[in-house]
């Protein structure tokens, strides 16, 4: 599994983002949004649960909104080092901000 360390500029939390499948998503569901501490995703997931609507989705997505959220409230992009940006922001359609770049 490949991931982004991001970290906020202003201040200095570091956080990893995973990307492509999530498999902890597949095999444990609504949790790891919960260790996450992305609550509004937690909930979103663990109602369909609840519903018996089958959410195979998920797994295949949720990497994707926890990063979106993570650069949305203001992280950048750590170490790019040893990672093909221009690729990962063409397969990802994510504008992907370096810390310390334009």
């Amino acid at each position: 599994m490949s991931k982004l360390t991001l970290q906020h500029p202003n201040t200095g939390i570091i956080k990893n983002a995973p990307l492509g499948f999530s498999w902890t998503t597949l095999f444990f569901g609504a949790l790891p949004a919960l260790f996450r501490g992305d609550f509004k995703w937690f909930f979103i997931q663990a109602l369909l649960s609840l519903l018996i609507i089958p959410a195979p989705i998920f797994p295949f997505i949720y990497n994707r909104i926890y990063l979106q959220r993570r650069l949305t409230e203001g992280y950048k992009v750590r170490f790019p080092e040893g990672k093909d940006l221009a690729a990962l922001k063409t397969r990802l359609r994510i504008e992907l901000p370096v810390l310390g770049g334009n």
